[in-house]
């Protein structure tokens, strides 16, 4: 290739570095005059198609048809201080695909933003038997991805992983009974059960187990649990107060709610053990497992109840779908495209000659 010919991936570049300076400039022009507010990030993950672009849109005000999130889309909203001019700004990551691009994690979650960072996890009721390894997977990735940011961090600031543990602890205060049994996330940590318009026709025993697991699973991680559906509205505005409180620091709501005939909305800090109750194991079974703590016990209760199943995450072709066509890079890759077709048509004949050629030597020896 000649020095002066472009290949498919400098044409990416270039139409990204294209569309970031158009992004800057209008947003230097919205910013043109105003004081600068506070910044927070917040993370939502989850479950492949449980409605993370659904819920995110919906925050946002925007009345757009949500479409499949392939891999990490970034967003970010604003809010005007009282009558102040400054503006405050929420950075909004999603992770898209389920479990199969976890290490994306490592881009939203780095050191300028780990003090002010959310996680949102959002979990599809209506798959059971998906929801363990999902929450686990994804809450394993990025607390070990938060770790190690926080330990690199306080390589140049000493004080800052007392801080986010202080921080974290607070919402459980000082004289909590279950201190010494839970290890809350290192920053604010958010599990939201989507389809609750499906979950709510469940057994009543099924919708037990699972409102009891996840109460668990988020009073030990220090989390605040809720149910939402997209069809109800009421949700969906109690859904949107619980983001804002995290992304603009709004007040945050006290009610709580663990009737499992009823949306669950447990705040953090504000359930226990004893409200919980055991695992949900015959007692004549709770001998027989083998866990090492409170959570692998749980762990084994209900992957008992509900044997996990590991889906599929993977889209057919994302370079196919018309949400990301790019003009210059798709003619650029239909070309490439074709030089490959006629290249694998290219080998193949020189393969059948020299087959055909090597008979004819055979037959004259």
């Amino acid at each position: 290739m000649s020095r002066g010919e472009r290949n498919l991936w400098d044409i990416a570049i270039n139409e990204a570095e294209i569309s970031q300076r158009q992004s800057h400039q209008t947003e230097g022009e919205n910013q043109e005059g105003l004081k600068r507010g506070e910044e927070s990030s917040v993370f939502f993950i989850g479950s492949k198609d449980a409605g993370k672009t659904s819920i995110i849109l919906r925050f946002l005000d925007k009345d757009e048809i949500p479409k499949p999130t392939t891999a990490l889309e970034y967003t970010f909203g604003r809010r005007a201080k009282g009558h102040n001019i400054a503006k405050d700004v929420g950075h909004i990551w999603e992770l898209g695909g389920g479990t199969f691009l976890s290490k994306l994690v490592e881009i939203p979650i780095n050191a300028e933003c780990l003090e002010n960072l959310a996680i949102v996890l959002i979990l599809d009721l209506s798959k059971p038997h998906e929801l363990w390894h999902t929450m686990e997977t994804l809450l394993n990735t990025t607390r070990q991805r938060i770790e190690k940011v926080m330990q690199d961090a306080s390589m140049r600031d000493s004080t800052l992983q007392p801080r986010m543990k202080n921080k974290a602890w607070s919402k459980f205060g000082e004289d909590h009974p279950d201190k010494d049994m839970i290890e809350p996330f290192p920053v604010p940590l958010v599990i939201i059960g989507c389809k609750y318009d499906v979950f709510q026709d469940f057994d009543s025993e099924k919708r037990k187990v699972i409102c009891r697991t996840l109460r668990f699973v988020a009073h030990s991680h220090g989390a605040t649990l809720q149910f939402c559906s997209l069809k109800t509205e009421s949700l969906v505005t109690r859904t949107r107060q619980l983001i804002s409180h995290f992304v603009f620091n709004t007040a945050s709501s006290k009610a709580m709610a663990v009737d499992p005939n009823k949306p669950v909305i447990v705040p953090a800090g504000m359930d226990s053990l004893q409200q919980i109750g055991p695992p949900p194991v015959a007692e004549g079974d709770i001998g027989k497992l083998t866990a090492r703590n409170p959570l692998e016990l749980w762990k084994q209760a209900y992957t008992a109840f509900f044997p996990q199943q590991i889906s599929s995450s993977v889209a057919e072709d994302p370079a196919k779908d018309p949400q990301y066509s790019e003009s210059a890079v798709d003619n650029m890759r239909a070309q490439k495209d074709e030089e490959l077709e006629r290249y694998r048509r290219q080998s193949e004949r020189k393969a059948k000659d020299l087959a055909r050629g090597g008979g004819m030597e055979a037959i004259r020896a």
